[in-house]
């Protein structure tokens, strides 16, 4: 499990929502796998409280399943929680880029393609932990670019189940598909061709649809059967 350093003024609950919710964003603890109160209050060398409290949030999110008498386990991926995710998402990204084509003004894009950069430059050097990130820092910049940074932040606090799903891909296999869509966006959205940018951000968010077979064939006790 990777740690962080407390954040000035954060109080012991939130530090364990942040540490817990990273770890089971980015897998490092395991759809399925046990977690203990009393381990991971060693670990993050706080009282067990603030950790039952965090389980107990996390939990609301059915990122963490509390079974009476058994202990707690990190949930595993549910495809249906996915599903609606990927709708939200897919609705209001495509809103997005309608607005970037059809802006009076043309979209200052140097922000956005600086990204790619770094994207092509985390390929090269294997370094998906800090592509994930970057990915995500793609659809924010994107999002700012007309205006919509609230609506961003309102799609990222209902992302974390995607997000897994999204993690998964990343490590199972090189995300050079993912660069190549962000650029044909990007390519799109100079030419103001609505069209065609709703064409491709409807592949790029549907692109683990088409991998989910080989995801649940290659780690069957992470999902809901």
């Amino acid at each position: 499990m990777k740690l962080f350093d407390r954040s000035p003024g954060e109080n012991a609950r939130n530090y364990t929502i942040r540490v817990l919710l990273y770890n089971i964003i980015n897998l490092e603890l395991a759809p399925g796998s046990a977690v203990s109160e009393n381990e991971l209050s060693s670990t993050l060398n706080l009282s067990r409280t603030p950790v039952r409290e965090a389980l107990i949030e996390l939990s609301k999110s059915s990122l963490v399943e509390i079974l009476p008498q058994r202990g707690s386990y990190i949930s595993k991926i549910d495809y249906e929680r996915i599903e609606e995710a990927r709708f939200m998402r897919l609705v209001l990204e495509n809103a997005v880029v309608k607005l970037a084509c059809e802006s009076p003004e043309p979209v200052n894009l140097k922000k956005l393609k600086d990204n790619i950069s770094e994207q092509k430059f985390c390929l090269e050097q294997e370094d998906t932990a800090r592509f994930f990130p970057l990915d995500n820092e793609f659809h924010m910049l994107l999002f700012q670019s007309v205006n919509k940074a609230r609506t961003f932040e309102v799609i990222q606090s209902q992302m974390v189940h995607f997000d897994r799903i999204r993690t998964l891909s990343l490590k199972s296999s090189k995300p050079t598909k993912i660069v190549e869509d962000h650029e044909n966006i990007i390519y799109a959205i100079e030419r103001r061709d609505t069209e065609l940018a709703e064409i491709l951000m409807t592949r790029h968010i549907n692109r683990h649809q088409m991998e989910k077979s080989e995801l649940v064939a290659a780690f069957p006790d992470y999902f809901i059967h």
